[in-house]
């Protein structure tokens, strides 16, 4: 390379280019002074001259000094460059695409590779492999942990295009020349700090006394008030112990303020205060229950106490006697171990059975749907908001796709009755053509739209209204005017009897409608062994007067000799898992076989020793699991974590698969989570 071919270029280059220009202007005024004083301006160009002079030689003869200390000065920068990048106080690295370690600085190899000499990154960080490295033009994140320091990890796509032809050391093919660096940050002390910060987060919450008139009544007034300074005891000890603070605000309610921390460790122990207050006990024929409501992870203390009222609702809605806790992710449940006490009172019936004539009134048409898969209890709850409607003077249908064997008697003697119109029964199609502004659903024997018969229904109106004895989960209906949902009744048909009593006086329902509510409470009972209470025989009793035939009911239900058999070797076959729990197959080639698992899953309680029973069949493309228990554990919990519901000690789960041995083993596995977790 020849001498003359070596220029400056760039800022270095106009910098030496100054001197040439001051030159030039220097010049220029040495003429113009000519012009005005002939004996300056010589003196002037005298200066000029030997400015002019200086300035060549600086520019000629020391342009070849100022490039041979700028390679220098580079050659020495890009050493110092190397080492402060190897001696870097965070972890470097230079990839090839498969992850391959090229280069690494000292923080690196003294973390990440002590004595090993391992060649590829993932030998060292399992956690990195090469489907996160990241695209053209992009960078990738992650955080990991490295023996017990969490680090912060940053990579991203360099591209060496031309690499391979300028290096003569190494060859990179075209399509991969391009490196992955990766540098790493020790956020340890940052997480720590964050964490300290999120634990003294304050948490809003809510403690109700359930059952606080019935407890009061079952001790003797003079020791009503130790009983309650006992709870509050149980109460503000268990609170103050985790630094928190308690307000009573009503006589059995309770507004509390925790830190984060302390829910932390409620939740470790699964509020045992749920449990430590049903030990109070001073002679009361009846063990005090608390529900607990909480708001957790909230930018404000306002929405924390929201969530907190939201999750004390749904607590006491699913029954009472649990921990409810509400985050913007969704909602957790602990304790709902065992059944809550009934009540006798039929104020809230009477209160409800109101609102609903209200709304009816209101509307020119009301629709009833129940739940898909419709058994006795979902069509004997709708004929009897039917006949709510009817009493009212307003055009009811009800929603109704699939007429299954267990409700075909009923259905057909419904449609031979010349006492019903021909549209009485309409199926989720013509529902949504017939349906308008002016219309009212109803929604009975379920509390979640995905399990309704037509969810779009529940779109079209405004005015929604549900009836349903099942606990609520994190899912459902939240835009109905009426919500009457009472866990602790044995039926929807229960519940809709009592409420048709406070619709219209005098009220006589036809004997069909009536066969259809006793059959539902029949049913869900199983012929009134199970859940039963006084106000279920009050509702039955009910019924009777209204005409319903108990002979015929019976008669209708009764098996043909297949249903039989199938549902005998169903209990035969069964598997007994962790001695206490029934696990059984049912076929699916027979008629309503989902009727015929709910029933083996009743007769398999039968069998001393057993606590709970799970019986599966496949229909229509699914696997449905109908759970069963008497008293001592708490099915539909078990139900909630496998993605279904239901009640206490009847519930229900649909799986979207055809695997019976897929969904067994699942749910063995969450048996035994739950048990380990001390949930059941």
């Amino acid at each position: 390379m020849k001498k003359k071919d070596v220029r400056l270029k760039g800022q270095l280059k106009m910098y030496m280019r100054w001197p040439i220009i001051m030159t030039v202007l220097l010049i220029a005024m040495n003429i113009w002074m000519y012009k005005i004083d002939r004996q300056a301006a010589g003196m002037m160009s005298v200066f000029v001259i030997i400015y002019a002079v200086i300035v060549g030689i600086l520019y000629f003869h020391n342009r070849s000094l100022i490039l041979a200390d700028m390679i220098q000065f580079s050659t020495q920068y890009k050493g110092i460059q190397n080492t402060l990048l190897r001696e870097l106080a965070i972890p470097y690295a230079i990839l090839m695409e498969d992850g391959r370690i090229v280069w690494k600085n000292d923080r690196f190899e003294e973390v990440f590779c002590g004595k090993r000499r391992e060649r590829y990154l993932n030998k060292l960080i399992p956690e990195i492999s090469r489907s996160i490295f990241p695209g053209d033009d992009e960078n990738a994140e992650l955080e990991i942990q490295h023996n017990g320091r969490d680090y912060q990890v940053h990579l991203s796509k360099v591209s060496m295009e031309g690499f391979s032809e300028a290096e003569d050391v190494l060859h990179i093919p075209r399509e991969k020349e391009f490196f992955v660096v990766i540098y790493m940050t020790d956020v340890t002390e940052l997480n720590a700090n964050l964490r300290e910060i999120d634990n003294q987060r304050m948490i809003a919450g809510l403690i109700y006394i359930d059952n606080y008139d019935e407890i009061m009544d079952s001790v003797e007034e003079v020791r009503q008030s130790l009983l309650v300074a006992l709870i509050d005891r149980k109460i503000n000890k268990y609170i103050n112990d985790a630094d928190g603070l308690v307000k009573k605000m009503e006589k059995d309610k309770y507004f509390i303020v925790i830190k984060k921390e302390a829910y932390q460790k409620f939740e470790s122990d699964r509020f045992s205060l749920l449990e430590d207050v049903k030990q109070v006990n001073i002679g009361n024929a009846r063990s005090a229950t608390l529900s607990i409501g909480l708001g957790v992870d909230t930018s404000t203390y306002a929405q924390s106490y929201d969530y907190a009222r939201m999750a004390i609702d749904l607590a006491l809605a699913r029954g009472g006697d649990q921990a409810v806790v509400k985050d913007c992710h969704g909602l957790k449940y602990y304790g709902g171990k065992k059944e809550q006490t009934s009540k006798n009172t039929r104020v809230k019936a009477r209160v409800k059975a109101e609102a609903l004539r209200e709304f009816i009134i209101a509307k020119d048409q009301v629709f009833v749907m129940g739940h898909r898969l419709a058994d006795a209890d979902s069509l004997g709850a709708c004929m009897g908001i039917y006949r709510a409607a009817k009493e009212l003077g307003k055009k009811a249908h009800v929603v109704l796709e699939e007429v299954s064997n267990s409700i075909r008697p009923l259905y057909d003697e419904i449609l031979d009755s010349s006492a019903y119109e021909s549209d009485i029964f309409l199926t989720p199609g013509k529902a949504l053509e017939r349906i308008n502004e002016n219309s009212m659903v109803v929604v009975v024997d379920t509390n979640k739209p995905p399990m309704t018969e037509c969810p779009e229904l529940l779109k079209c109106t405004k005015t929604i209204a549900v009836l349903d004895h099942h606990r609520q989960g994190s899912i459902v209906i939240e835009n109905a005017v009426l919500s009457y949902v009472e866990p602790y009744s044995s039926s929807t048909c229960e519940m809709v009897a009592e409420v048709l009593q406070y619709i219209v006086d005098d009220l006589r329902i036809p004997s069909v409608e009536a066969d259809c509510l006793y059959a539902g409470i029949m049913i869900d009972t199983r012929n009134f062994m199970n859940r039963t209470g006084v106000r279920t025989f009050e509702a039955a009793a009910f019924l009777r007067r209204c005409g319903a035939d108990i002979t015929r009911v019976r008669k209708m239900f009764r098996d043909d000799m297949e249903s039989y058999r199938a549902k005998a070797e169903t209990v035969r076959l069964a598997e007994v898992y962790r001695s206490e729990y029934a696990i059984a197959e049912c076929p699916g080639d027979i008629d309503s076989p989902t009727v015929l698992g709910a029933q083996a899953a009743n007769e398999l309680l039968d069998i001393s020793g057993i606590k709970a029973s799970f019986v599966l069949t496949i229909y229509n493309g699914r696997i449905y699991l109908s759970a069963r228990s008497i008293d001592e554990v708490n099915v539909q919990i078990i139900a909630e974590k496998l993605g279904g519901g239901g009640h206490i000690n009847a519930a229900g789960v649909q799986f979207d698969h055809t695997d019976v041995k897929e969904a067994i083993r699942k749910l063995k596995e969450t048996i035994d989570q739950m048990i380990e977790a001390g949930d059941i």
